[in-house]
């Protein structure tokens, strides 16, 4: 494989709780090893049915508001075809149309470019499954 194109799978323990897990340090600690000083993009994929990537402030609230959002949006009660699991299962697998599970931002200067407050966060409704994998990939520019 090419160095233009780099990956990595993080396993990440997301418990059986709801939960928003900001992975910015792994982003960035993933592109200090593999980016150098240079341009590109970098991928971030939960290849997961129930679970999603979100660009958003945390620490302050907004990652709690998020799940309470995902909550009235999305309600863990039995009004879902899709039926296997704790109850309400089946709106985790409707949260990736509203949380997409990939995000590709831009990487300059072997440095991910992030607004102030956003950080790269996994959302994982789905109680039933306490382990996730993301995959990181960098693609350098040329």
């Amino acid at each position: 494989m090419s160095d233009a194109f780099t990956t990595r799978v993080l396993n990440v323990a997301t418990g059986s709780s709801e939960t928003v897990v900001d992975l910015t340090h792994e982003c960035e600690a993933f592109l200090r090893e593999v980016a150098g000083d240079r341009d590109g993009l970098l991928n971030i994929f939960v290849p997961h049915a129930t679970a999603g990537v979100a660009i958003i402030e945390t620490g302050a609230g907004s990652d709690d508001d998020l799940l309470a959002a995902l909550h009235s949006l999305l309600p863990a009660d039995d009004r879902w075809q899709h039926r296997h699991g704790s109850p309400g299962h089946g709106r985790d697998h409707v949260l990736p149309a509203i949380v997409p599970p990939h995000a590709t931002l831009p990487v300059l200067g072997g440095r991910l470019e992030l607004g102030t407050w956003q950080s790269v966060c996994l959302v994982d409704t789905n109680k039933d499954n306490p382990s996730r994998q993301v995959r990181l990939s960098f693609l350098a520019g040329s």
